[in-house]
């Protein structure tokens, strides 16, 4: 099993973190995005929209760091990660829609501004970072993990990589503290492995 992979991307993060935890072994492929591998014929064969992470497992080709993580999880069979039960199932898909959008035009929007320069409105974008974590806060006020659960699941990984580095686009998490410690919930899982560091934003 391969996993294609780019150090600073949140996305590929998610995706290496939780073949990292369920303990599936797998060789990381570095794909180097500033020099254009992703433009190269022999990587859009794989995603055709040039994006990282994709997963190759023996010849099944999965794109997209939330396929691929539902991908493994069905794999593996039912576990706490991804449950069969229905409510929680769609508590975790209500989930993995704010990664792909809020959080996406979020955190992770403010953070390639900071990066690399990305034509967003800053502004905007970090507002939204932080109408975002105000939700995030208010749901963690009662739970440990987003979905509510008694274990992590899906979600909270969906989640964990752009919200840790959140501060990499200049949002500051001071004013979260019930972010911050489902942050270190996570952190503490055994066979945790960190979002490589950019050294951006207020982290600098």
């Amino acid at each position: 099993m391969k996993l294609y992979y780019f150090p600073l991307s949140g996305h590929a993060h998610r995706a290496k973190l939780f073949l990292s935890l369920a303990g599936i072994e797998h060789e990381t492929v570095n794909v180097d995005l500033a020099a254009g591998a992703q433009r190269q014929p022999e990587y859009l064969a794989l995603n055709a929209f040039g994006e990282v992470p994709v997963l190759d497992d023996n010849g099944t080709i999965i794109s997209d760091s939330l396929a691929i993580m539902v991908y493994l999880a069905r794999k593996i069979g039912p576990s706490h990660w991804l449950p069969d039960d229905p409510v929680v199932e769609a508590e975790i898909q209500r989930w993995f829609s704010v990664a792909a959008g809020k959080i996406a035009f979020g955190p992770c929007a403010a953070r390639l501004v900071a990066l690399f320069g990305a034509p967003f409105n800053t502004e905007e974008v970090i507002g939204r970072s932080h109408a975002t974590l105000l939700v995030m806060e208010e749901t963690l006020a009662n739970r440990a993990w987003i979905a509510g659960t008694q274990q992590p699941t899906l979600a909270d990984l969906a989640l964990y990589s752009y919200v840790a580095r959140a501060p990499e686009g200049n949002i500051d998490l001071s004013a979260y503290p019930n972010v911050r410690a489902w942050l270190g919930y996570v952190e503490q899982l055994p066979r945790f492995v960190p979002f490589q560091s950019a050294g951006a934003g207020i982290t600098a």
